[in-house]
């Protein structure tokens, strides 16, 4: 069977040893004669499926013990409400970094709920550069500072975080957890919808830092409750029992792969490599994103004329490549590089976008 490239900006690729796995388990998984699709979220199979993927996530990121992590339905969409809902209390203020799209929309989500204050924002700069966090003259009443550490629309990543003091710190990694090590301690909550580097979509990641659970109320609705949901070890009610099951496979599978030190090298090199082509292009290729705020993940870039970035992408799709059409908010091309995008695509990809040019530069 022949593949296609696959650059997806989410539901993104996924590693083929994973897709083999649970295509070969997916009649009778581990022997009991039952699909995990048809598996009680209460059986035992289930269950260790569960907590094996929560400890995984603990390990890779080097959580200590006052991290819980919920496996919950609703995406990283869901959380834009139910961050503010559980700790934008009555008569606080919460703070957000707006530096892009989806920065932008957990804003707006937010001022829905409570009060909120931007602390910085990359608009003046259309949001093709990141905005600076080392002064963010952060008030010590604030209930969290909130930053998006990847937006894939306008490919910027912050390559590190700040210090906000007493005040908690939260994330949402929708498009780069699992890329790379990072200092999850820093933060008190973390999301990330899974269907970009860990897995398919149906079930998104957060975790939370146990103390912080003692502030949410009692009044608002359990399904929203992250106090709920950790009390039942995120079992309240019926989990995305197979995108789990995917998310574990795939956590073994960067486990085995060497952690994540081996994947920031593999995603740093396969950005690197398209990111040349841009370069070297003579203004031919565009990068959108300025350099000192580039994304590892998605690589954003622009052509000469509207005319030949049409041309350019029929023939990408004719040559088997997928997903390479630009959001629509933004437009022209990108090409997202998430964990289990072989260097081998990316390279052809590179190879693909030099030839173009000498036939049409």
């Amino acid at each position: 069977m022949t593949y296609a490239y696959n650059f997806n900006a989410g539901p993104g690729a996924l590693p083929s040893e994973v897709l083999q796995e649970a295509q070969e388990e997916l009649h009778n998984f581990q022997g009991i004669g039952a699909s995990i699709l048809e598996m009680s979220h209460r059986s035992k199979p289930y269950e260790a499926i569960h907590n094996e993927a929560q400890q995984l996530i603990k390990e890779l990121l080097e959580l200590s013990s006052d991290y819980d992590v919920l496996l919950l339905p609703g995406g990283a969409s869901a959380q834009f409400c139910m961050v503010p809902i559980n700790f934008l209390t009555k008569g606080k203020t919460a703070g957000y970094v707006n530096s892009g799209t989806w920065s932008g929309k957990a804003w707006k989500e937010a001022q829905k709920i409570g009060k909120t204050l931007v602390l910085a924002s990359g608009e003046k700069e259309y949001f093709k550069r990141l905005p600076d966090l080392n002064n963010l003259g952060i008030p010590r009443e604030l209930a969290y500072v909130h930053l998006t550490s990847n937006e894939t629309i306008g490919g910027i990543q912050y390559k590190s975080f700040p210090d906000t003091g007493d005040v908690p710190l939260f994330a949402d990694m929708s498009s780069d957890i699992m890329s790379r090590p990072i200092e999850a301690s820093k933060f008190a909550l973390i999301y990330a919808g899974a269907q970009k580097n860990i897995g398919p979509a149906g079930v998104t990641i957060v975790i939370v830092h146990r103390p912080l659970l003692e502030r949410i109320p009692e009044a608002i609705p359990d399904m929203l409750s992250y106090n709920v949901h950790a009390k039942h070890n995120s079992l309240f009610n019926t989990p995305p029992v197979f995108s789990v099951y995917m998310v574990n496979l795939v956590l073994k599978w960067i486990v085995n792969q060497g952690g994540l030190p081996e994947m920031a090298a593999r995603n740093r090199q396969k950005a690197d490599l398209l990111y040349h082509v841009i370069d070297t292009s003579g203004g031919f290729y565009r990068g959108l994103a300025h350099k000192d705020s580039r994304s590892m993940m998605n690589i954003t870039f622009g052509i000469s004329s509207p005319e030949i970035e049409n041309k350019l992408l029929v023939e990408l799709e004719q040559e088997g490549f997928m997903g390479l059409k630009g959001h629509r908010d933004a437009g022209h091309l990108r090409a997202s590089v998430y964990n289990a995008v072989p260097y081998e695509h990316c390279k052809t990809l590179a190879e693909f976008l030099a030839d173009f040019q000498k036939r049409n530069g």
